[in-house]
């Protein structure tokens, strides 16, 4: 995964502002690493097997109703980037678990530069777990460039968790776990971040940082309205920090 995101860091993003309800904070400051409690005394959740899953997605933080479509922009040195969310009613059998299929596409100036099949599960405890993707890129040609970072759990990678039940300020988890190919990390930072995105103001968002374990660069950091979903990622550092941020849902 780093789908939402990995396709819109792929480019140099422009610099960008964040306004705070009450006020307003530069992304630098927004984004910079909260100071963590002590080491939390939660265990990460281990994966459950194919009875402890649950039909739907419906932890609040990613907001998954089959047929819902979220909609990100984010303004880069090549252009407008659109990326859009769609939940489907398909389901993929990975595992003996039936997944959710998330259908992501990338557009760059209103052509399609990536186009990615996401499957995604929560088990009956409410995390949300990430079974792999199957993802293209093109050029302005449409013809496929690359198919990398394509993964499948149970052949060349296992379940990782993309949404914890119970965020807790300091929880550390694997997203994907596809050795040497997707392996991307998470960190809650904090639990309550006022935003203010296209979509609209929120007084109080999740706030994790995300990186690569086998991509060099800075860590991202993405906010999670609950009942919403994803509203903004920052990625990159100083005057080069990108922002993606939600401007609709349908």
């Amino acid at each position: 995964m780093r789908r939402f995101t990995r396709s819109l860091i792929t480019l140099v993003l422009g610099a960008g502002t964040i306004a705070l309800v009450g006020g307003c904070q530069s992304d630098d400051s927004l984004a910079a690493r909260t100071p963590l409690a002590p080491a939390a005394a939660k265990e990460i959740p281990t994966f459950p097997g194919k009875d402890h899953f649950a039909p739907q997605i419906t932890n609040p933080y990613m907001n998954f109703a089959p047929g819902r479509k979220f909609t990100y922009q984010s303004e880069t040195d090549a252009g407008t980037e659109i990326n859009v969310v769609e939940v489907t009613n398909l389901t993929e059998t990975i595992l003996d678990v039936a997944t959710t299929v998330i259908h992501d596409q990338v557009f760059l100036n209103g052509h399609l530069s990536e186009d990615t099949l996401d499957w995604m599960a929560q088990d009956l405890d409410g995390n949300v777990w990430y079974f792999g993707e199957d993802t293209k890129e093109y050029d302005e040609n449409g013809q496929v460039t690359t198919t990398a970072g394509s993964w499948r759990a149970g052949v060349n990678g296992n379940p990782g968790i993309l949404m914890l039940a119970d965020p807790e300020v300091g929880l550390r988890y694997k997203q994907e776990d596809s050795p040497d190919n997707a392996e991307d990390m998470a960190k809650i930072m904090n639990l309550c971040v006022p935003v203010e995105v296209a979509y609209g103001d929120f007084e109080c968002a999740l706030q994790t940082a995300e990186w690569s374990l086998v991509e060099s660069g800075p860590r991202d950091f993405k906010y999670y309205v609950s009942g919403v979903g994803l509203v903004l990622e920052l990625s990159g550092r100083g005057s080069q920090r990108g922002r993606t941020e939600l401007t609709a849902i349908n």
